[in-house]
């Protein structure tokens, strides 16, 4: 089975979580993340219910001719009341104590647990398919991370918006992954 973990595209930053929209670029960068997709042979798709997720594969999707499924555990992890004004040190904080979590927050291991399920369920019925799972970064880090123990928060912060991460699971449960689509590295959009 390989599942293509899409992280969503650039998206408004000053709206409430579950309903930011794609910015301009955010747009944009979705179409071209349709043109790398469109290589490869795609069986179905899956996309977290928030919004920016949404967007970022819906010109995949009509492309392709497939169906968007959402998955309400795709959803990024809730971070909470956080105590700081630096993001980057709260989300830090998190990964190095998968059972931390900040009031009203998910621990990671929550969260992790969760999105494992998805995967879990999603490769029984699409054994032998290739699927997309459009979600969240700190979501697809943990995905990840399930898999191959060396994803860290280093990693998580290396993502780009959007960016494609390629997890094959094998029979025999060798796991490879792979990233795609270097063109949106940081600083090349």
């Amino acid at each position: 089975m390989k599942i293509y973990l899409v992280r969503h595209a650039q998206a408004e930053w000053w709206k409430p979580d579950q309903n930011r929209h794609l910015t301009k670029q955010g747009y944009e960068d979705a179409k071209k993340l349709s043109d790398i997709l469109q290589d490869y042979s795609i069986d179905a798709i899956y996309s977290s219910p928030y919004k920016r997720a949404h967007e970022t594969i819906e010109p995949t999707a009509a492309r392709l001719g497939l169906k968007i499924r959402t998955e309400n555990d795709l959803r990024e992890r809730n971070l909470g009341d956080i105590s700081t004004d630096n993001f980057l040190e709260a989300v830090s904080k998190t990964w190095q104590d998968p059972a931390f979590a900040y009031p009203n927050g998910e621990r990671n291991s929550a969260a992790q647990k969760r999105a494992v399920e998805v995967v879990k369920k999603l490769k029984i019925k699409h054994k032998k398919e290739a699927i997309i799972l459009s979600s969240h970064g700190n979501i697809i880090a943990l995905i990840l991370q399930a898999f191959d123990p060396s994803i860290d928060f280093e990693f998580w912060k290396s993502l780009s918006m959007p960016d494609i991460h390629l997890l094959k699971l094998n029979e025999g449960k060798k796991v490879i992954t792979k990233r795609l689509g270097k063109e949106f590295d940081k600083g090349s959009t």
